[in-house]
């Protein structure tokens, strides 16, 4: 009898994930006998799930909003791209039983933006939207990538000071608060990392951030980024929602845990 690994994605909401189908068309791609579902944790009870899954035959996770920076922190051991974010979205159980915490957003990000849209962000003015996990991913994936300039903005302020604080490049980071945004040049690249998508909150943002070849991208998918994507659409730019990141993160997932990397092209289509 094949035993089944154990796979799962943490998050709260969780259930919109479109996780648990990706990695069952990665498994039926290699022939791998993989269970993956989905599992909501509120933020109290995050920690005691992820130590009860991975008690009980957990192998591998995944993880969304809002736990990656406790995710970091529950991992014995982390990847050199994890230590230097300071989150996760990637937990493995190791042979000797610890836990590796890995972040893969970023280059999940790049490699959708780059393969499926043949957009490069090296030399570009980018606009990030968000100081959470996800943007403190793509905001160091972006500079590693040669952006010219990386603004931040955050409804928080504060959030967006810690994580230019934390990127240690004053020469092409700075902060500007959400009130001011309509006072901002055009950007070549604007990315929604805020949660407003996933809580159904609204998202109102100048059009004067658009010019003629200006590209917009949600790391959310699916109605998360609905708001953002029609923002975008009536400003008369190109725009994409993360779904090809997801299946770029899910491929390296899988193949750090199974050794083998599935066909992402495929995959998308799929999707």
């Amino acid at each position: 009898m094949i035993a089944i690994r154990r796979y799962a994605v943490f998050g709260h909401p969780v259930a919109h994930s479109l996780s648990p189908r990706l990695h069952a068309l990665f498994a039926e791609q290699t022939g791998i006998a993989v269970e993956y579902t989905a599992i909501d944790s509120v933020p109290d009870e995050f920690e005691h799930a992820v130590r009860e899954f991975f008690a009980h035959g957990g192998r591998g996770a995944n993880v969304t909003l809002p736990h990656k920076a406790v995710a970091f922190g529950l991992a014995e051991a982390h990847t050199p791209t994890a230590q230097r974010l300071g989150v996760a979205n990637v937990l493995t159980l190791l042979s000797d039983g610890c836990l590796e915490a890995d972040s893969n957003d970023g280059a999940g990000m790049l490699a959708d933006m780059r393969g499926c849209f043949g957009f490069d962000p090296r030399g570009r003015d980018v606009l990030l939207l968000g100081a959470g996990g996800a943007a403190r991913a793509a905001a160091f994936a972006l500079l590693d990538a040669g952006v010219r300039t990386l603004i931040i903005a955050n409804r928080t302020p504060e959030r967006a000071q810690a994580l230019a604080a934390a990127l240690s490049e004053p020469e092409r980071v700075r902060t500007v608060k959400w009130a001011a945004l309509d006072r901002c040049a055009a950007f070549d690249l604007i990315i929604n990392a805020t949660s407003a998508g996933v809580q159904h909150a609204a998202l109102v943002l100048p059009r004067s951030l658009v010019q003629t070849h200006t590209f917009a991208y949600d790391l959310s998918y699916g109605p998360a980024a609905r708001a953002f994507v029609e923002w975008a659409q009536a400003a008369g730019c190109a725009v994409a929602d993360g779904l090809g990141m997801l299946v770029e993160t899910a491929a390296a997932s899988f193949e750090r845990w199974h050794g083998v990397r599935p066909d992402t092209a495929a995959a998308l289509r799929a999707m």
